[in-house]
């Protein structure tokens, strides 16, 4: 997935926002009542909420490493 796919609601989230997001989906998912339709679109968000983290991570890591050269 691309970073142009992730919508601007995730995109301004700061990682400890995404975290948090992350975390309330994993309780609603292990809710053992939920329809197909709802767990399809919560773990779409999740991936979702996963790309964006690992673009920041992306971002911190080039930050850290132009700072030791």
């Amino acid at each position: 997935m691309k970073s142009e796919n992730i919508p601007a609601d995730i995109k301004s989230k700061s990682l400890k926002e995404a975290r948090d997001e992350i975390n309330e989906i994993l309780v609603k998912l292990d809710n053992k009542n939920l329809d197909f339709d709802t767990i399809e679109e919560e773990y779409k968000r999740l991936v979702k909420l996963n790309k964006h983290i690992e673009e920041i991570f992306k971002i911190k890591f080039k930050k850290i490493a132009s700072t030791k050269k």
